[in-house]
């Protein structure tokens, strides 16, 4: 069991991934200060935890979290002369909050770390289905937007190809929780590619649907 920060966020972050936030609440101000006090860098961690019910900011604010979130580690800071930062983060690994502690200047939990398993071997045949998805996916949605979209490379090992695949391809944030919460990347690589296929499946019939139908569809080009 281990203590964190939480910061709660409207969207969800994985493992191996590297991302933006832009800090102004004051008592996330706070959080930035505390953790740049720290001497080692690898000490400066937080815990990313999606919002279930409520919002990041505005005074109903967040009313429930998920119980699943991601340790996150503090990689590069820019602090503006108002108080403001602009951080980058990188994933290191899940956590399974236990309890939330709102007493504070900024909300703490206590939580189970999560070591992912080396199924490396057991997911490797999945993984190479699921990144053929992917770039059947990136053709379509490219030919589709009039331009390549989601370019990059991806990794091959499971565990980190799943987690870039979650945090790449355009999914809800329910899918991508559930993605976050899969046991294993085995199983996680096997969800992302039936989303893939639907998401395909949906692509494909936009041009024969009428307005109504395809606004029923889970995908948008926007």
């Amino acid at each position: 069991m281990t203590t964190v920060p939480v910061f709660p966020l409207n969207s969800v972050l994985f493992p191996g991934v590297v991302a933006p936030l832009h800090i102004f609440e004051d008592r996330y101000r706070a959080l930035m200060r505390d953790l740049l006090l720290l001497p080692e860098p690898a000490d400066r961690i937080f815990a990313v935890v999606a919002i279930r019910e409520g919002y990041e900011v505005g005074d109903r604010g967040v009313q429930s979290l998920h119980r699943v979130g991601t340790v996150v580690q503090v990689t590069d800071v820019e602090r503006y002369d108002d108080g403001r930062f602009d951080i980058e983060v990188t994933g290191r690994q899940r956590i399974v909050l236990d309890e939330v502690d709102p007493a504070g200047e900024y909300l703490t939990a206590r939580g189970d770390l999560v070591e992912d398993e080396d199924d490396v071997e057991e997911a490797a045949d999945e993984a190479v289905l699921a990144l053929n998805a992917f770039e059947e996916y990136r053709t379509a949605l490219s030919a589709l937007r009039g331009g390549p979209v989601l370019a990059g490379p991806m990794p091959r090992h499971p565990a980190y190809l799943s987690y870039t695949l979650a945090a790449t391809c355009l999914l809800s944030q329910g899918q991508r929780q559930d993605l976050l919460e899969a046991p294993d990347a085995l199983t996680r690589l096997r969800m992302l590619r039936r989303s893939l296929h639907e998401e395909m499946q949906a692509m494909r019939a936009l041009p024969s649907l009428p307005a109504t139908e395809v606004a029923r569809t889970r995908w948008s080009p926007n």
